[in-house]
């Protein structure tokens, strides 16, 4: 990693930048208030219903996956949380649900066909998201998981397999935004439909019988569903050539939604976290993975041109499906750690708060820029150019810890001497974390925001809290948009993150 000078003062560009108009700076603090108004109001008048929602992950580039784009299909429950990795209970008070899965091979002791874990533990690997990882490395997941596994599978994973091999499947249950983009699609359950699904799971047979073609994971998927709403979810065997997809599922579960709009349809995402893993890739239907990628499109062309309008027709006239957009049509608060209210579709006033707009998008992106220019002209060694390497000094330079709060830090030694930098959102600004550090990590977090896709962005209400926690680490208390957003941010906005990232 660059070498720093301790005593070096941050650059106060954020305070100095105004390429942001005073239109906007309106408008977003009038969104702030308007958004701390719903959640009071949802406290004061919360539901009685609970959610059940079919988890869609992105594809990862690896094994089949790499060839077919399909991604994975789990579930999600706002009021069933696990009383052990492969037993149901209703949640108590300040958990706010689970996600349960079935993979080809989980690892354990047992071959059992699914297990069950909290969603705070599924998305960042820890009990609290106030401790979610801002940046995301293979050390720091393999970290988590071997923390997960003391904590809660070790009556369950003793053999060597499940605790060494990184083959068991238990560890994709651990910290998944740290691999992957996640969108979860919800709906309105009763209690009374938890409570038989709870009790059908715990008194059946927990034994895998995984199958590619006719019992994979999207299968599963249909099975839990459909045990609360007959017929919501079904395969689409024209796209996908006989087998069930995850996007089937999804896309065949917002129909459903569709025509009961009773059911108060919403849609979570949860961006993959920044940092040296390979971004995850939008999931794909069969047809569309023929018709979209180059990869195929060109030998299709070559060697079955007759046969190419047929999978271009199917996919254009029966299977296409965003989960993006879909998400920017029904945004969705999430559940909050304290009180697990259900999840609540914000307002039509607030969607564009909660997602943001390609103007305010490129607005930050100019300001952006602007900073990091201003920083060049303090300190050459801080460049866009050392912005895109700081993960993977990091990662190469630290090595990954996690106190017994679950907050985590990176051990960080070079040039002789070492320092700590604080991982979590819980403590990236404690005063044992080396400001230099955290400004760097700040700035690249922030970088990578900008820079990526829609599919593998965070929310824009989550990036205000990035923007916020940048310029309180840049020490410059000057009254611009992040500074005077933060404070509304902090009363509210923890209330969303909480259950959002």
């Amino acid at each position: 990693m660059p070498s720093r000078k301790n005593s070096k003062p941050v650059p106060s560009g954020i305070a100095s930048t105004r390429s942001l108009s005073t239109l906007v700076f309106l408008r977003v603090v009038a969104r702030l208030a308007f958004a701390l108004a719903l959640l009071l109001v949802g406290f004061a008048c919360p539901r009685a219903n609970a959610d059940v929602g079919v988890v869609l992950n992105e594809s990862l580039d690896e094994n089949v996956d790499r060839i077919s784009s399909t991604g994975h299909s789990a579930v999600y429950f706002s009021r069933i949380c696990p009383e052990s990795p492969v037993r149901l209970r209703l949640c108590g008070p300040g958990e706010n649900g689970s996600v349960m899965s079935n993979y080809i091979n989980i690892g354990e002791d047992q071959s059992f066909e699914w297990n069950v874990v909290s969603l705070n533990i599924y998305l960042y690997g820890v009990e609290d998201p106030q401790n979610r990882p801002l940046f995301g490395s293979y050390k720091i997941k393999h970290l988590l998981e071997e923390r997960y596994r003391d904590r809660y599978l070790s009556p369950l994973c003793s053999g060597d397999p499940c605790k060494y091999s990184n083959k068991s499947e238990w560890r994709e249950m651990v910290g998944a935004t740290l691999i992957r983009s996640v969108y979860i699609f919800v709906i309105d359950t009763t209690e009374k439909q938890d409570r038989k699904l709870i009790a059908d799971f715990n008194d059946s047979q927990n034994q895998n019988h995984f199958n590619g073609f006719t019992r994979n994971c999207a299968d599963f998927t249909r099975r839990v569903i459909n045990a609360y709403f007959p017929n919501a979810t079904r395969p689409d065997y024209l796209n996908d050539f006989g087998m069930t997809s995850p996007k089937a599922v999804t896309r065949s579960f917002t129909h459903y939604a569709a025509k009961h709009p009773e059911s108060h349809l919403r849609v979570l995402h949860f961006a993959q976290v920044p940092g040296t893993i390979k971004r995850s890739r939008e999931v794909r239907a069969g047809t569309e993975q023929l018709y979209r990628s180059k990869k195929f499109l060109i030998p299709l062309l070559i060697f079955a041109d007759h046969e190419l309008p047929v999978v271009a027709a199917s996919y254009l006239l029966t299977g296409r499906f965003n989960p993006e957009h879909e998400f920017e049509r029904r945004p969705a608060l999430g559940p909050d750690s304290d009180q697990s209210p259900p999840i609540e579709l914000v307002s039509l006033q607030e969607r564009t708060f909660f997602v943001g707009t390609s103007k305010e998008w490129k607005e930050y992106r100019k300001t952006f820029d602007s900073l990091v220019a201003n920083d060049e002209q303090h300190d050459a060694n801080e460049s866009r150019r050392s912005l895109t390497r700081f993960f993977k000094h990091l990662d190469e330079a630290g090595a990954p810890s996690v106190d017994e709060s679950g907050s985590l830090w990176m051990n960080v030694s070079e040039n002789g001497s070492s320092t700590r930098l604080g991982l979590s959102a819980s403590n990236v600004l404690a005063r044992d974390s080396d400001p230099q550090l955290t400004h760097e990590l700040l700035l690249s977090r922030v970088d990578r925001v900008l820079k990526s896709p829609k599919h593998s962005r965070e929310t824009m209400s989550e990036f205000l809290q990035d923007w916020a926690t940048l310029q309180l680490a840049s020490g410059n208390p000057t009254m611009t948009l992040a500074s005077i957003s933060s404070p509304q941010m902090s009363a509210g906005f923890s209330h969303f993150r909480h259950g959002r990232d």
